[in-house]
Parts: structure tokens; C-alpha cells; sequence
């Protein structure tokens, strides 16, 4: 995540616990319903020191949580998603992600705060494209480490198994059903699995 430049390591930390106390507020009382001041009380923070860290106040915290609920994105595939070298890390990535949202049911941070800083938004574009590109990135490596295809089909293979996950997650926010998402997916990487395994075999 980045940091405003100039801070003490002190400083760092205590914006990151402002950041996380932001996000599970949000996560749990919505965007309306998560103020400044609730954020203050959940931190023990003054007002001085949220606009110290966050200049331009909940446009600022609201970016900086978006970052947040990207990474964590990432973060809930770990280890999986680091090393998906054989068809049973990519089954437990498959089970990884599919947890993940289950978890996170029909409410998604992170795109309700794409939504609220405007999808066409520089910082919300350039936050959901790392997003995706550091995450499209690591489905090649494993596709290309457990095929023999080359970076062209490889990319190709990622992208529609990237495609799944989020039409998947569409699909779940709309209707509260998981098994959209575990067909998808289970569908996106079955020609990943080697020859005389069975589906969902490990």
C-alpha cells in the first residue's frame, strides 16, 4: 500500500491501523453509514491527526481503503496463489477464492468503493488495474508451470480463469448462491488438470 511520503515509521503504523480500522467499519456499517468521526472513535484519534494523515479527509481514507481491499483480494489466495505449480495447488487456490467470497456473501468492499470514487476515476483505475494486473501475472506463472503452453496461450488461460472468478462473484452478489462461482472456476481450470486425474481429485 502506499504511504504518504515523510512519515516515520511510527507514522506509517499508525495510518495503516487508521486504514484497517476504516475498512472493517465500512465492511460492516456500509460507505453511508461509516463517518469521520467514527473512524476517529474507532482509532482514538483527534481530527487533527486524521487530516495530518488523510489531507483531503474521507476522499483520502476512502483511497486508501480501496488500496487496502485490494491487496486483501490478493492476500486471501496466499500461499496459493505464490506457487501454483501443481493441480493441487490450484484446487486449493480454487477452494482459497471460493472461501473468500463465500465469507464476503452478497456485500463486495471493494467494489462498492470503486462505485463511491467513480469507477472512471485516475486513483480508482489505477488501483483495480495493479489489482489485476499483479493477480493475472501470478495465474500465468502457474499455468505456464504446470502446462507446456506458451506466454501467448498461457496469458489467454489466465485471463479466462480471471473472467470466471469475477463473473462468478457477479453472480453470487446477485443472487447468493456460490455454486455460479464454483462452476466457473472449477470449468476455467479443468485443462489444467493431468491427463487420468479426476475433477477434484487431490
Amino acid at each position: 500500500m502506499k504511504m504518504k511520503k515523510g512519515l516515520t515509521a511510527k507514522g506509517r503504523a499508525t495510518r495503516q491501523r487508521i486504514v484497517v480500522a476504516a475498512a472493517l467499519l465500512i465492511r460492516e456499517k456500509g460507505i453511508a453509514g461509516t463517518s469521520l468521526d467514527d473512524v476517529r472513535v474507532a482509532t482514538a484519534t483527534s481530527k487533527s491527526q486524521l487530516f495530518h494523515y488523510f489531507p483531503e479527509g474521507r476522499s483520502d481514507i476512502l483511497a486508501a481503503v480501496t488500496e487496502y481491499e485490494a491487496c486483501q483480494v490478493l492476500e486471501a489466495q496466499q500461499p496459493f496463489l505464490g506457487d501454483l505449480s501443481t493441480w493441487e495447488s490450484w484446487q486449493d487456490w480454487q477452494h482459497a477464492v471460493v472461501t473468500h467470497y463465500t465469507e464476503l456473501g452478497q456485500r463486495c468492499p471493494l467494489g462498492s468503493l470503486t462505485a463511491e470514487l467513480g469507477k472512471s476515476s485516475p486513483q480508482t483505475r489505477a488501483v483495480v488495474s495493479s489489482l489485476y494486473d499483479k493477480w493475472e501475472a501470478a495465474l500465468v506463472r502457474g499455468v505456464e508451470t504446470v502446462t507446456s503452453a506458451g506466454r501467448d496461450a498461457a496469458l489467454g488461460r489466465a485471463r479466462s480463469i480471471l473472467t470466471a472468478v469475477q463473473g462468478g462473484v457477479v453472480m453470487l452478489q446477485t443472487t447468493g448462491r456460490t455454486d455460479y462461482l464454483e462452476a466457473a472456476l472449477t470449468e476455467a481450470i479443468s485443462p489444467l488438470r493431468p491427463v487420468g486425474t479426476q475433477v477434484g481429485s487431490v
